[in-house]
């Protein structure tokens, strides 16, 4: 898992081009993560893989986990909604994010098949959106305000500093 102050998560992620076992293998292991991990969804660049592929799973683990390859969102409402977020990388920081209530996004599976997630809402489509940012070097507290994110810097040091001192012993 990366935390927040590592630079594989300010990147722009690099398109998958290649849809074979290794690109599977890597998937499974992306859902076991966010899964063990409690997550409802991983991208890529959270276990250091600079690539655009997420999984997502908002059903609380009923359902099979959406596999985003590539993915795009195409389409957002104009009705936004303000809901609490986490991350698995920025752990106990949870703030209130602005974001489009409906989105709707293209995507390949890990076949490299297309598919589309038509009007997407609710945990799905902040899920979603917050994932797909991760691809774009986009972390869900740069949606707050100046003063949200000054409330919460020590913490972010903290999270930062735990990191290099980790990196540092290994």
């Amino acid at each position: 898992m990366r935390y927040y102050g590592d630079p594989v998560l300010r990147k722009q992620a690099k398109t998958v081009e290649k849809f074979d076992s290794k690109l599977q293998a890597f998937i499974d292991e992306l859902i076991e993560t966010m899964r063990s991990e409690d997550g409802v969804g991983l991208a890529a660049p959270q276990v250091g893989e600079s690539i655009r592929v997420v999984v997502i799973d908002a059903s609380g683990g009923e359902m099979e986990p959406y596999v985003l390859v590539n993915p795009q969102i195409v389409q957002f409402s104009e009705e936004k909604e303000d809901y609490d977020e986490g991350c698995l990388s920025i752990p106990g920081v949870t703030l209130s994010v602005n974001r489009p209530s409906k989105i709707t996004v293209k995507a390949c599976n890990g076949s490299g098949e297309e598919y589309t997630i038509e009007d997407a809402e609710g945990l799905l489509a902040r899920a979603l959106q917050h994932e797909i940012d991760h691809l774009n070097g986009i972390l869900f507290i740069d949606h707050v305000s100046p003063l949200q994110r000054s409330l919460i810097s020590g913490k972010l040091k903290k999270i930062s500093k735990a990191k290099r001192d980790k990196s540092e012993t290994i």
